[in-house]
């Protein structure tokens, strides 16, 4: 009896030290990790695509997330809606597919159908939102493509260009980048844009958007059950 009592003991001790340990297991923030990787980062960046050495360049970027980002939490930023009300991250209780852009940047012909279909398909899963850095007046023209089921918001730089914000998600890692965030937003991954050549049919464009948004989302988004074994894409209107 009294061998049986100390291994309960023993065994709730060991619960119990195991949840304090991971209740007080520091949370490193993304621009924390950014300011301590983000020089390195950028002068051999620059140094391979000076050199016109691409997948230098990709490698690097990989890296940077793999081994100092990945795994650390967003900051709080605050952003607007297009209602000009200000929203922060911690708002949206899902997991996050998050895409940083500009309404200057070229999106490949099949994005935005694609990201259409997927959202909606998605929508009570996964918060699903574009930040634009531009003016509510442009960033309401360059909405207008997006369905309901995406979170449009905007940061005005010439109002805010000293910002924590701007210098941390805009001027760190190039547009447009994507992050997927778990519900208590850490980040899980962080993604470049797809590109590839103009030649491309919208239907050979979309497929290939379709089937790179869906990877971040099943593979880190979704739990396994509800992970699709053959997607479909969207169709072609």
């Amino acid at each position: 009896m009294v061998r049986l009592l100390l291994s309960v003991f023993i065994f709730i001790a060991g619960q119990i030290s195991s949840y304090c340990q991971e209740q007080n297991e520091e949370k490193i923030l993304f621009s924390e990790a950014l300011s301590l990787h983000l020089d390195k980062y950028e002068k051999k960046a620059k140094a391979a695509y000076r050199y016109r050495d691409y997948n230098r360049g990709e490698f690097l970027f990989d890296s940077l997330v793999k081994y100092g980002l990945r795994g650390t939490y967003m900051d709080d930023f605050k952003f607007y809606g297009l209602n000009r009300k200000p929203i922060e991250i911690k708002k949206f209780k899902k997991p996050i597919y998050f895409i940083t852009y500009a309404s200057w940047c070229v999106t490949p012909k099949g994005e935005i159908p694609a990201l259409n279909e997927l959202a909606k398909k998605y929508h009570k899963e996964i918060d699903f939102v574009i930040l634009f850095w531009d003016t509510r007046k442009t960033t309401k023209r360059a909405a207008k493509p997006y369905n309901k089921y995406i979170n449009i918001l905007y940061v005005d730089e010439l109002k805010n260009r000293d910002a924590f914000v701007v210098k941390n998600l805009k001027h760190s890692l190039g547009l447009p980048t994507t992050f997927l965030l778990d519900k208590d937003k850490k980040i899980l991954d962080i993604r470049r844009g797809e590109t590839h050549s103009y030649n491309k049919t919208l239907k050979e464009s979309l497929n290939i958007n379709f089937n790179s948004i869906l990877d971040g989302i099943a593979n880190h988004l979704l739990g396994e059950k509800h992970q699709d074994q053959n997607p479909s894409p969207v169709a072609v209107n």
